[in-house]
């Protein structure tokens, strides 16, 4: 994005701050991810201690859940941009 122009542009401005919840849910979705990859190699160690399939589930349930929709939104987003680019240019 660029500096400033979100201030004067409703529709760059809005652009923006989905932009930043869309890479906030990224962070949190690929965590949750993170999660499970920690409690599925706790598992292995352990012979999968009921606390490990657990986390490991939790974390691959909240995944599958948080990520696609920050991860569409993003691509909208980068479309969106790219659009402009190509239209002012």
């Amino acid at each position: 994005m660029v500096a400033g122009a979100s201030n004067d542009d409703p529709v760059l401005a809005k652009r923006e701050r989905i932009a930043r919840l869309a890479a906030l849910g990224k962070r949190v979705g690929y965590c949750a991810l993170l999660l499970a990859i920690i409690g599925f190699v706790a598992g292995v160690l352990t012979h999968f201690a009921t606390w490990t399939v657990v986390l490991s589930t939790i974390g691959l349930f909240a995944a599958c859940v948080i990520l696609p929709v920050p991860i569409v939104l993003g691509y909208g987003v980068r479309a969106a941009a790219r659009e402009d680019r190509e239209r002012a240019g």
